[in-house]
């Protein structure tokens, strides 16, 4: 096969300068900027002039605030929410397709959809979709007074953000577990139901434990997407806004909170650095235990 060679050591570079300029512009340095925030007190409205080194001042006003704390719970608890209820509905999902059932090639092309729209748009949907005013959860309380309202009540507005993140996120997972499953070789399934084992069976015993690379990377992805992805902040902000009474405040809501309401800029960029080093600790946890039940064929 011929190779292609660059006759000028600049013409790579140049190729892959846009690219390195754009990572440095809204990754490195804004990576640069949090440390140092988090280690200074800004000034609320900018100019360097003012800041002032204060040392791990902002962890410990970080460290004893209750409205932080509660975030940090309302964060566990929606990605455990979340990540299982996401992954568990698009196994389920993807062994159906797999199986080739009736209508499964049109089921295929529509699970995929939704994670093609914006978290603020799916927001935004589900919003009206459920509204306690309108549409069909109105037609429920007019039968059943309040029994739905995410404005009024905690546990309705965890699951009307939990009920957005899995829908958007249950096609993503669907695509992979699908290509899994179809790597999967046939002739194994197929000498287990002659075998004499169910549907059910070859899922548990086969289908699975092969599928768990799948399953592992998935798990650390929609993990860390429900911890501090732009989906998670854009659905929240556009159905519950943190409420009511701070029982949707995600880690990730409350930082932008902080930083673009509240204007403490020291403040969010120390809770960032807490989230990275949480996540961190997450994965590493995820690495050292969950991935020795991972089967690699």
């Amino acid at each position: 096969m011929k190779r292609v060679v660059f006759k000028s050591r600049w013409v790579p570079v140049l190729a892959a300068l846009p690219q390195l300029f754009l990572i440095f512009l809204f990754f490195y340095w804004p990576a640069v900027s949090v440390l140092n925030w988090a280690f200074t007190l800004e000034p609320a409205f900018g100019g360097a002039g003012a800041r002032l080194f204060v040392g791990w001042e902002n962890f410990q006003a970080v460290f004893s605030d209750s409205q932080y704390w509660n975030s940090v719970r309302v964060s566990v608890t929606f990605a455990v929410l979340s990540t299982v209820i996401t992954m568990g509905l698009a196994l389920v999902l993807a062994l159906a397709v797999d199986r080739q059932l009736k209508g499964s090639k049109i089921f295929r092309f529509f699970y995929i959809w939704p994670y093609a729209l914006a978290g603020p748009a799916v927001g935004t949907a589900f919003l009206f979709i459920l509204s306690p005013e309108r549409g069909l959860m109105a037609m429920v309380n007019a039968a059943h007074p309040d029994f739905w309202n995410p404005a009024k009540y905690n546990s309705h507005a965890m699951i009307l953000i939990v009920t957005c993140f899995v829908w958007k996120w249950i096609g993503y997972c669907f695509i992979f577990m699908l290509a899994g499953l179809q790597s999967i070789p046939r002739s194994l399934t197929e000498a287990a139901a002659m075998d004499g084992s169910g549907p059910l069976r070859r899922a548990l015993d086969i289908q699975i434990p092969l599928l768990s690379p799948t399953l592992f990377l998935l798990l650390i992805l929609i993990a860390t997407e429900s911890f501090v992805g732009k989906d998670t902040y854009g659905i929240v902000d556009r159905t519950t806004y943190g409420g009511p009474n701070n029982a949707t405040n995600l880690m990730v809501f409350n930082i932008v909170s902080k930083a673009f309401e509240g204007l403490d800029y020291s403040g969010a960029a120390a809770q960032s650095l807490i989230v990275i080093s949480l996540i961190m600790v997450f994965t590493f946890i995820q690495f050292r235990f969950i991935e020795r039940r991972v089967h690699y064929r």
